[in-house]
């Protein structure tokens, strides 16, 4: 009769063991796969930012002209020469 009673004892302890074991292990899962999720999105902004970066680095080198300042200058902030008439067409 004892034994019966020290074997349901290791039984029910190593079932508790092995729930929290499962318990902490899930945690732990969940939280690698919300950090390789953060990990892939950061790298998809990264590979944004890095293709502005290019396109910006493109537009200044352009800017460094005067023809292309001028025109860049018009049509982005709709300026204008001295008694010159620009009028605006909207598509």
């Amino acid at each position: 009769m004892k034994f019966e009673t020290g074997s349901r004892f290791w039984i029910t302890t190593t079932v508790i063991v092995v729930l929290f074991s499962l318990f902490f292990i899930g945690q732990h899962l969940l939280h690698a796969i919300g950090i390789k999720r953060d990990i892939a999105r950061l790298q998809r902004e990264g590979a944004q930012y890095r293709a502005r970066i290019v396109e910006d680095s493109t537009l200044v080198e352009r800017l460094r002209y005067d023809d292309y300042l001028e025109e860049f200058a018009r049509e982005r902030f709709h300026m204008q020469r001295a008694g010159e008439k620009v009028y605006l067409l909207k598509d």
